[in-house]
């Protein structure tokens, strides 16, 4: 594999785990629990999106530029016309929103990797990689501030607040540690300079997990268990079909459409 494949892989992950948290937190719009909220989560899916936009553009700047198989296609091209086996997003991020504990759960364990991600890419010696996840930033910083409190706030909150809080950790836990499953891009990436050592990234998150969840009066699931794994491969679980056949279905059903 060479440098520009691995990258050219490495920013479809970086991606497609915006693309679709930011869809799936736009299914919330109309049905948030509080008026604040819905503006919230609205706003947190716009970020994601814009994010996922800058990381599609330059993944297919790469393919162009290296002539990697698929040379030519646009973001809108790498969102809406590549079916789920060629979409790299986490397994954690195309999960359900269940309830409300279900969607602050998910969103907090992406937040606290999301932004250590970033800090250690706004280092990146591919400046291009630097100057979007140093813009990126800035909102995760506020992503993660908000996700955070609301794991305190249910956790040490009603009795009932507590356990749906607990449950939706315990349920979502087992998508968290593929964040931190390397193959070779990632060594490839990592060595050059360009990409985030996992390792590093992984302690840095768990220290941060922790602290919060002792906060919040919850249980911190053991990190020894196993975890899924398989979006580096293509491999999804159901929920991610289901959710591309209604975001691609415009673009698909009128292929070339402008407004």
């Amino acid at each position: 594999m060479t440098q520009n494949q691995a990258l050219f892989e490495y920013l479809l992950r970086l991606g497609d785990s915006d693309m679709v948290l930011g869809q799936r937190l736009c299914e919330l719009v109309g049905n948030a629990p509080a008026l604040e909220e819905e503006m919230a989560i609205g706003n947190v899916a716009l970020d994601l999106i814009g994010q996922a936009r800058s990381w599609l553009t330059l993944a297919a700047e790469v393919a162009s530029a290296a002539e990697i198989e698929g040379a030519g296609r646009s973001a809108d091209d790498l969102a809406f016309t590549r079916d789920e086996r060629a979409y790299r997003n986490l397994l954690l991020v195309e999960q359900a929103n269940g309830n409300f504990a279900d969607t602050m759960a998910r969103q907090y364990l992406f937040d606290a990797w999301h932004f250590h991600l970033l800090s250690a890419l706004s280092h990146s010696a591919d400046e291009r990689i630097a100057a979007i996840a140093a813009k990126g930033l800035k909102e995760v910083t506020y992503h993660l501030r908000r996700s955070s409190a609301w794991i305190k706030r249910l956790g040490d909150g009603t009795d009932e607040s507590h356990a749906k809080m607990q449950e939706a950790l315990d349920e979502i836990w087992t998508y968290s540690g593929e964040m931190f499953i390397g193959d070779e891009v990632d060594t490839l990436l990592s060595e050059a300079g360009i990409g985030a050592d996992l390792a590093a990234l992984h302690n840095l998150w768990k220290a941060d997990v922790q602290a919060v969840f002792a906060e919040a009066t919850l249980t911190c699931p053991s990190m020894d268990e196993y975890m899924q794994r398989g979006s580096k491969k293509g491999l999804h679980t159901e929920q991610l079909g289901f959710l591309l056949a209604e975001m691609q279905f415009l673009p698909r059903a009128y292929p070339g459409a402008s407004w």
